[in-house]
């Protein structure tokens, strides 16, 4: 995989890593796009805190920030990084799937 992708998906595994992050792209799954604000009133996470996931997320390219009325920014997600990170871990299982299909030969023989 190429460098650049392999980053894409390492930004991805690290923001996932997160429980209350994966709850913040869950609630933005299940209702559309909302503002921190908004995300705060549907998940036991402060507003604050909600507001520094996002960050990591829209660097990680899972969410995008979308400017609104009044500054209030609202954020929806893309799909795009975590397709990558699924790519690399289907390269990684076809790496891995002939060596253990191997070992697993030898050892029942």
């Amino acid at each position: 995989m190429r460098p650049e992708l392999e980053a894409t998906a390492e930004r991805v595994f690290v923001a996932l890593a997160d429980p209350s992050r994966r709850s913040v792209l869950a609630a933005l799954a299940a209702h559309g796009p909302a503002t921190a604000t908004d995300l705060a009133d549907r998940l036991p996470i402060t507003r604050q805190a909600i507001a520094k996931h996002l960050v990591l997320l829209a660097d990680a390219g899972l969410v995008i920030p979308e400017p609104g009325e009044r500054r209030r920014v609202r954020y929806r997600l893309d799909s795009a990084p975590m397709h990558v990170a699924q790519q690399f871990l289907a390269a990684l299982s076809r790496d891995w799937d002939g060596p253990l299909d191997a070992l697993r030969r030898h050892l029942d023989g």
